[in-house]
């Protein structure tokens, strides 16, 4: 499904209606599938999103080693928010899936386990507001796909290789780009959406605290989530990023190969080396360890 580049998958896109719609092509050219069967590994995927967070937001699912767990059940059913609405579901709902990571449980990797949360947070949200049916939601799942290809055609989707910018960001620019789709948005303005989303996130580092995926793993799923609200909206207002989305991907590359190997997800930077992460990382590893 991947593109060797936006550009490439811009002007498919154009030809062929949407960013989804060229992804989807791609897929059946370089594979031996018909678009039926295509279409229903997506509705697959699609159920599970549902099921995560459906799963997440009860607060069922406690993670193993603990340090995470029942925060999605509290956004969910807190008042107390100033913003609140779509903003708050969807803040709710990428906590929900990352939670169910944490806890072992089954999601979607959009395009990484650690970085689950964000697309079907801002897809599911989106979705139910603009009253989109399922074969909506999947185009728009193929649009995410489309611009998640790119990234891992021309960067890396790890946070080993690049830090937290390539899961994280990778993510808040496939959530974008699906929501811009969704709310009818072209092309172009999708691909500006994936490129707002992005460019805030470059230089996000991988420190997760006792190495498990955890802390600040699962929060970074709805500040992920928040980036790609707002690029989207940005997008679907008419603004556009000066800079093209492949040279924000080779920044990304570029970025990513400069961090050093403590912010890559060795958990000897960042966060995880702080006093009070070294003392969460054994506390964790230990309980991990009695319940293993």
């Amino acid at each position: 499904m991947a593109y060797a580049s936006f550009y490439e998958l811009l002007a498919a896109a154009r030809t062929a209606g949407s960013l989804g719609r060229a992804a989807l092509d791609r897929e059946l050219a370089e594979s031996d599938i018909t678009e039926a069967e295509a279409r229903a590994r997506m509705h697959e995927a699609l159920a599970v999103m549902r099921s995560s967070v459906a799963e997440g937001l009860a607060g069922t699912a406690p993670a193993r080693g603990g340090l995470v767990g029942g925060d999605a059940h509290r956004v969910a059913a807190s008042k107390a928010g100033p913003l609140g609405g779509d903003f708050s579901a969807s803040l709710a709902a990428a906590l929900a899936v990352a939670e169910v990571n944490a806890s072992m449980g089954r999601v979607v990797a959009a395009p990484t386990g650690g970085a689950s949360g964000v697309l079907p947070a801002i897809l599911l949200v989106i979705g139910e507001r603009s009253g989109a049916d399922d074969e909506a939601l999947v185009d728009a799942l193929f649009a995410a796909a489309g611009v998640g290809g790119v990234i891992a055609a021309r960067a890396s989707l790890s946070g080993a290789a690049s830090g937290c910018q390539a899961e994280i960001g990778s993510a808040a620019a496939m959530a974008a780009a699906a929501a811009v789709q969704l709310l009818g948005g072209d092309p172009e303005q999708a691909g500006h959406a994936a490129s707002l989303a992005l460019q805030g996130q470059l230089g996000l580092v991988c420190d997760p605290v006792g190495g498990l995926v955890r802390v600040p793993c699962v929060v970074r799923n709805a500040t992920g989530a928040s980036v790609a609200l707002a690029a989207s909206e940005l997008a679907l207002a008419g603004v556009e990023f000066p800079i093209p989305f492949d040279e924000v991907v080779d920044a990304l590359s570029h970025v990513g190969r400069s961090l050093p190997p403590s912010l890559r997800e060795t958990a000897r930077g960042g966060l995880a080396a702080t006093p009070t992460g070294q003392r969460l990382g054994r506390r964790a590893r230990e309980q991990r360890d009695r319940t293993a």
